[in-house]
């Protein structure tokens, strides 16, 4: 039976890679790296680069493939984000059944880690419940956006004795700050850092986490949120495409829950 391996190669940085996921590329018969368009060159380069630096396995191949752009028009958030994973399966099926022979090992070069805010795992479960290719697979974990904004910013995730929340730039105001004093924002189009109105919230905010296009901005929300709004579209317009990730947080260590 074919065997395909989920691999987190982390958020940037060549050196967030793990022994475990060096060990599974070198493992592969085959690595499949996404491309994602002129615009977006470098995601393709930093999984070449990786590849290049730690896979010395003579016997394996690279393939890549394009992966197609989500539709948004006429359709929900739910509706796009489906039919694009829909899309995607077909790509991974094709891939599996074609490129990889049976009892051999595919590998899949994951931005980040697997689990958090990627839909690999979902996409592969698709392939699977088609059943149109026999194949099982694993999962790696890798260095998260989340761990390399914490480190850039020299700050712990939680307050003492008090949970944290990741969620999205849509659901922001649900939670921040009135139910989560610590809330993690990812996949934020809309900049909803600048619809919290809180004199006491901190912002940490950081784009391109781990690449040498870095950059971190951190300070009370009112006096950054400009700023950051600024930077991120500028950064936007000069790379062609933007990563970013940020904590809010209201509070300190000790304050009663």
């Amino acid at each position: 039976m074919r065997n395909i391996l989920i691999v987190g190669i982390g958020a940037g940085n060549p050196e967030h890679m793990t022994i475990q996921a060096i060990n599974a590329l070198n493992s592969a018969d085959v690595l499949f790296i996404p491309t994602k368009g002129a615009r977006k060159t470098e995601l393709a380069d930093v999984r070449r680069e990786i590849v290049s630096r730690f896979v010395t396995n003579p016997n394996s191949r690279t393939v890549e493939f394009a992966v197609p752009e989500r539709k948004t028009a006429d359709r929900t958030y739910n509706q796009g984000v489906d039919q694009w994973h829909a899309a995607i399966a077909g790509i991974y099926e094709g891939l599996i059944g074609g490129e990889l022979a049976d009892n051999r090992t595919g590998a899949f070069l994951v931005w980040g880690d697997p689990m958090l805010y990627d839909s690999t795992i979902r996409i592969i479960e698709r392939v699977k419940a088609r059943d149109r290719v026999a194949f099982d697979y694993s999962v790696i974990a890798g260095i998260t956006s989340l761990q390399a904004l914490c480190a850039a910013h020299r700050i712990p995730l939680n307050l003492v004795g008090k949970p944290v929340e990741i969620t999205t730039g849509r659901r922001l105001k649900e939670s921040f700050p009135e139910k989560s004093e610590t809330s993690v924002v990812m996949l934020d189009g809309q900049q909803a850092f600048s619809d919290i109105n809180d004199p006491d919230a901190m912002i940490y905010w950081g784009a391109y986490l781990g690449t040498p296009a870095e950059i971190t901005i951190s300070g009370r929300l009112a006096e950054k949120s400009a700023e950051i709004a600024e930077r991120r579209a500028k950064a936007r317009e000069e790379m062609g495409w933007i990563m970013d990730i940020y904590l809010l947080r209201k509070g300190a260590d000790f304050d009663e829950a």
